[in-house]
């Protein structure tokens, strides 16, 4: 049985567009994603966001509602992913892990080639936007 690793991913919103990061290595390399990562032991998936953001983008956010948690099986593992909108309190986001990053209007979110647990997030966001 594939290990399960809970991941958390932060759909940055900035007047009317998200922050979306492009993949720079491992197996996903060149597809998409809300940044955010890995939820260590007794950390909560809040906690872990803000520490992930601030490790990964150099900027601080605000956890806000969580959008939802979807389930993907990779070659490596199965992902867990709890996505949750977040507000951006300092800084601008930094290129450290990720090849891109760029803000996007959610009607054009569909436009990048997400990885695929992301993509439930997305139609989510969608939705609610349009």
């Amino acid at each position: 049985m594939k290990k399960s690793i809970e991941v958390v991913g932060a759909v940055i919103v900035s007047g009317d567009h998200i922050l979306c990061a492009q993949r720079g290595k491992g197996p996903l390399a060149g597809l998409w994603e809300f940044p955010g990562g890995k939820v260590e032991s007794g950390e909560t998936p809040e906690a872990a966001l803000e520490r992930e953001i601030s490790e990964e983008l150099g900027c601080s956010v605000l956890v806000g509602e969580r959008i939802t948690t979807t389930w993907h099986e990779y070659d490596f593992a199965v992902i867990v992913l709890t996505t949750f909108y977040c507000q951006l309190l300092n800084g601008e986001p930094q290129l450290t892990e990720h090849h891109e990053v760029k803000w996007v209007a959610p009607k054009d979110l569909s436009h990048l080639e997400w990885a695929p647990a992301d993509v439930p997030a997305v139609q989510l966001i969608q939705a609610t936007y349009v």
